[in-house]
């Protein structure tokens, strides 16, 4: 027994039979099941979570396949280490190669798989944690199968640890009383290796003949959880498109809940400040202007403190905007206006509206027949500001609020007739 293999290791399944997890994919009759009991493995990109098995689920298709087993990490691994093991494939047939991280590849390095996976001569299996529909070239994905691992729940995570216990012969020669695991499982974050990780490390610290493995040993051990969170990665993504929906739905409550996840993770304030920047315009907008101004002094204001005393002017701003009247009109009336534009393209700018800096164009009646609203009663007079192929097309509906319900009677005033307000 190799004690200085980390527990995760010296205890990793050797086959289906000690999997523990994605039953959905290596169950009894499930469809990679019947694949490697058929030997009928096709190239496959795995995507899931940290931790969940896809490393050791590449093994056991090597393993069941008897294919010699090339392992690389995308992260440190470049053309050059995928180019030899496709030469040693041609010299000595059909291999197995495992490309951890495969979404750190770029396109060119993604496409020296091609011909490899193409042809045969590699069976190519990826992991990714991101969606391989983004990270993954097209060409190379249209050669794979794509097969999605799940999170682990807690059942899969008791199975994973009195599995290590029952297998390993370090962990046999002690007395171990499994007593509570809840604080295991938050610390682990749902992620195998990490798990046992923290089981091999109680185990050693623990000065006792028995061990006794319960929430505030662990704690103790452990003092504060890491949260699960890759600044370049999906769940990135996941909580700041939460925290939007959170505000953008006014639940104020959700709102902090996901602004606090991302606070404990250490993510870049000024990033969720644009991002509130945003909203304000976007989802806010004229149904309360005060919401854009608050949102750019949060930005302002953050920069000068930086943390942790952001952290209550970053709530203040996300609970003002969650509690916000909401409209997305302005928003709806650019991208109707950016279709338009795209549609009718360049149309002529209506002649009294043009500029007139030189004889020439006043000679040509630039500017002629303009009319100066502050000269006529209220500051108004109907003319014609769109140009002559889209005249009386309404961009901007008002939505139903206070606010904007002053705006569309200001508008039905004026323009009632052309535009319908």
């Amino acid at each position: 027994m190799n004690q200085l293999k980390p527990l995760a290791e010296r205890v990793r399944p050797q086959n289906l039979n000690e999997y523990i997890g994605q039953e959905h994919l290596t169950g009894n009759g499930a469809i990679l099941s019947d694949a490697i009991k058929n030997k009928n493995i096709p190239s496959i990109i795995f995507w899931g979570p940290p931790g969940v098995g896809k490393t050791t689920l590449a093994k056991i298709i090597g393993n069941e396949l008897n294919l010699p087993y090339y392992g690389l990490s995308a992260i440190n691994a470049g053309v050059a280490d995928v180019r030899k093991i496709i030469e040693e494939s041609k010299k000595i047939g059909k291999v197995l190669l495992f490309l951890d991280e495969i979404h750190r590849f770029n396109k060119s390095q993604q496409d020296a798989l091609l011909g490899a996976v193409e042809n045969g001569n590699i069976i190519l299996i990826g992991a990714t944690t991101e969606n391989p529909s983004f990270e993954v070239n097209n060409a190379l994905l249209s050669r794979c199968q794509v097969y999605i691992l799940k999170e682990l729940n807690k059942d899969h995570l008791l199975k994973i640890i009195l599995q290590a216990i029952e297998k390993d012969d370090w962990l046999k020669t002690k007395k171990i009383e499994l007593i509570e695991t809840e604080a295991m499982f938050i610390h682990s974050g749902g992620d195998a290796r990490k798990l046992l990780n923290i089981l091999e490390l109680i185990v050693t610290q623990s000065q006792t003949e028995i061990v006794e493995i319960n929430n505030e040993n662990t704690i103790r051990l452990l003092q504060q959880k890491i949260a699960l969170y890759d600044k370049n990665g999906e769940e990135h993504y996941n909580i700041i498109s939460a925290f939007i929906k959170s505000m953008r739905g006014s639940d104020p409550n959700a709102t902090v809940y996901y602004l606090a996840r991302m606070l404990n993770a250490g993510e870049n304030i000024e990033f969720i400040a644009r991002r509130m920047l945003i909203l304000a315009s976007e989802d806010i907008g004229n149904a309360n202007p005060n919401a854009l101004l608050l949102a750019t002094n949060c930005f302002t204001a953050i920069k000068m403190l930086g943390m942790p005393e952001a952290r209550i002017i970053l709530s203040q701003t996300a609970i003002y905007l969650a509690t916000s009247t909401k409209s997305n009109a302005s928003y709806l009336a650019i991208d109707e206006a950016l279709s338009t534009v795209k549609k009718t393209g360049n149309l002529p700018i209506p002649l009294h509206l043009r500029n007139a800096p030189t004889q020439l164009m006043k000679d040509l009646n630039y500017g002629t027949d303009y009319k100066y609203a502050h000269v006529f009663e209220n500051n108004f007079i109907v003319q014609e500001f769109l140009p002559d192929g889209i005249s009386g097309q309404k961009f901007y509906e008002p939505g139903n609020n206070a606010r904007e319900n002053e705006q569309r009677q200001f508008l039905k005033i004026r323009w009632k007739e052309k535009y319908g307000y």
